[in-house]
């Protein structure tokens, strides 16, 4: 959305920190919470501050023995045999591989996550977990564990940085994203769907100080399903909606959406 566009759908004037800590709480948020965010920028409209704001906001209304966690995903290093937007010529394929920097939990940028995790990435504090296509990062007390051993193979799945989250009693924010951008719900698919198809992925890496390719056996896994599931969701008792600035947001607990999900998936 552009600038011009974010302008004119904003009514009252900038949407200040004041503002959104305001809207955080009206919604649910409390101190001490453990809080996965998924949100697009430009719904909330004109922030004075931008994703600056937005982030300080979050970390404000949970305070400092809350935990603030958001996708950090890194596409761009996966085998390029896969990539369709765009799709690069297959003669391509093997320079790219041979040549692509390896992960790196501070240096590699997210894509295609947003500019609000991206700003998150680079917060003093901010930890990041060690998958080099799907990680996730985290702020809090408990960041160092929840992104702790994220498994390679399997990363979203039961011994994932999101099952941890779950038992932290973990509550999800979205705003102004839809049910495919929440990843939380891959654990209920993960468990749902445990034997799923899986494809041949790959990243460069560094191991022993050296950069290396290595392949990634990953669990096919479908986020277009979360909207039917989602809907459902929606109309659940522990659901709370509201408006972060200009936005729709949705505001709820991960295990409880989870056990919904994952009956849903089972016999979707």
């Amino acid at each position: 959305m552009s600038e011009a566009a974010v302008l004119a759908r904003t009514s009252n004037g900038p949407i200040t920190q004041e503002r959104l800590h305001q809207d955080l709480t009206n919604i649910g948020l409390k101190a001490g919470m453990t809080l996965m965010v998924h949100t697009a920028l430009s719904r909330i409209g004109w922030v004075c501050g931008g994703a600056q704001t937005l982030i300080a906001a979050l970390l404000d209304a949970i305070g400092p023995n809350g935990n603030l966690v958001m996708s950090a995903q890194s596409p761009q290093l996966s085998d390029p045999q896969h990539w369709s937007d765009p799709p690069v010529p297959e003669t391509w394929w093997e320079t790219i591989r041979q040549n692509h920097p390896p992960f790196d939990a501070c240096q590699t940028p997210t894509s295609r996550c947003g500019v609000v995790p991206e700003a998150f990435r680079l917060w003093p504090g901010t930890r990041r977990s060690s998958h080099p296509l799907v990680s996730l990062c985290a702020k809090g007390p408990a960041a160092e564990m929840l992104l702790a051993d994220q498994p390679l193979h399997d990363p979203l799945g039961e011994a994932s940085p999101l099952a941890k989250l779950e038992k932290l009693n973990a509550l999800i924010l979205m705003i102004g994203c839809g049910w495919e951008t929440c990843t939380a719900l891959h654990l209920a698919e993960r468990r749902a769907l445990p034997n799923a198809p899986r494809f041949s992925d790959g990243a460069p890496v560094i191991i022993n100080g050296e950069r290396q390719w290595i392949s990634i056996n990953m669990p096919l896994m479908d986020s277009e399903t979360f909207v039917p599931v989602g809907q459902k969701i929606d109309g659940q008792s522990f659901m709370q909606h509201g408006h972060i600035g200009e936005s729709f947001a949705r505001f709820f607990p991960l295990q409880a959406a989870s056990q919904i999900a994952e009956k849903l998936l089972r016999v979707s």
